[in-house]
């Protein structure tokens, strides 16, 4: 992958992609192409297909997706499943169609079984039954995964599939309602920490910057306090759905996409399982830490990064998910890449970046 190589980044505006564009960015790569969603639908057939036939990118990132957290999975499943399928579908076919040199497909470590062994090897893959709160996203995903495998035994391509563990950075998504748990918490135990301290200029500024069911600043005091109980944030205490026990490990997203580089540049399909096997499947690389933490020890936490003094508490009557998923990263660390941001270190990145924000 040389310097002047034109690269199209789908999903330049999210967590994954605006981490991965950052990287490029700073080392160097000056041909890099992208779309807003109002720009180019992923979904539509025909757009990609025109966009495609007139750009011709050499290198390709997939990071576009409808994502979210067990809520936001668990209510739209419709809109999960469909929509992934049908941006995947159709960057993929035009990037064998137009010759792209190499894909980069970017996938969720929740396509692997519910009571699968810790931590989860790529061979787990399709091994039991899924956890069912985010079932539909994660058959897309596997679909994406197994697409990519496909077209590289049937036509040659060199699509590279990573499943990355869950993330957290800039860019993040702090929507109460559809965000994943680490942003999710940074946001519920800040607010609750500027209302134990009666710092309602900094809730009204975070509420113009991210409406919650369209309280903004000039929302009155009692309309404000309503909706954050609503969500469960006061000043004495903050709501945790679940029981607080279950484990998960967290990257922070400038070490996925530094990740994502180096298998751009350095890797290939053909690196990614054992020639001598007879039937080549979960091609698939983890990307992750390898350590993981529980949701109860997360939130203790970034309650010492906020300085928030109110309490937890863990509402069992929500459901948990999956109650361990750490990733298997021996695959990747034998690659040749292993990560450096601890969560420590990564949870007041993530804090300065949202105060900042």
């Amino acid at each position: 992958m040389k310097l002047n190589s034109k690269i199209y980044i789908a999903g330049h505006r999210g967590l994954v992609g605006s981490a991965i564009f950052e990287n490029l960015k700073a080392k160097g790569y000056s041909n890099l192409l992208f779309r807003t969603h109002a720009e180019l639908d992923l979904t539509n057939q025909n757009e990609v297909k025109i966009f495609f036939e007139v750009e011709k990118p050499d290198f390709v990132i997939l990071a576009a997706a409808k994502v979210g957290g067990i809520v936001a999975n668990n209510k739209y499943r419709a809109d999960f499943i469909y929509e992934n399928i049908m941006i995947q579908n159709n960057v993929i076919h035009q990037s064998y169609l137009q010759g792209v040199k190499k894909l980069l497909f970017l996938g969720s470590t929740c396509i692997y079984p519910k009571n699968t062994d810790q931590p989860m090897v790529e061979e787990s893959l399709l091994t039991s039954e899924l956890e069912y709160t985010n079932e539909p996203y994660a058959i897309a995903k596997i679909s994406g995964i197994k697409m990519c495998e496909s077209y590289n035994l049937q036509y040659g391509t060199n699509f590279v599939s990573v499943m990355p563990t869950n993330l957290y950075g800039p860019n993040d998504n702090f929507d109460l309602e559809k965000s994943h748990v680490l942003p999710a918490l940074i946001r519920k135990i800040h607010l609750g920490k500027c209302l134990r301290q009666n710092e309602w200029n900094s809730i009204k500024s975070d509420l113009d910057k991210n409406p919650i069911e369209g309280i903004k600043s000039d929302s009155n005091k009692a309309q404000i306090t309503e909706i954050l109980l609503k969500y469960g944030v006061s000043k004495d205490s903050v709501e945790i759905w679940g029981s607080g026990k279950p484990m998960r490990e967290f990257l922070w997203s400038e070490d996925m996409a530094d990740a994502c580089v180096f298998l751009l540049k350095n890797r290939n399909f053909n690196d990614t399982f054992d020639s001598e096997n007879t039937e080549i499947r979960n091609t698939h690389i983890n990307i992750g830490t390898g350590v993981d933490v529980s949701i109860k020890d997360l939130a203790k936490l970034i309650k010492k990064e906020v300085g928030y003094k109110g309490s937890f508490i863990f509402n069992t009557s929500k459901p948990d998910g999956t109650m361990k998923k750490l990733t298997d990263v021996s695959k990747l660390n034998g690659l040749g890449w292993k990560h450096k941001v601890s969560l420590e270190k990564g949870v007041e990145k993530m804090y300065a970046w949202y105060l900042s924000e």
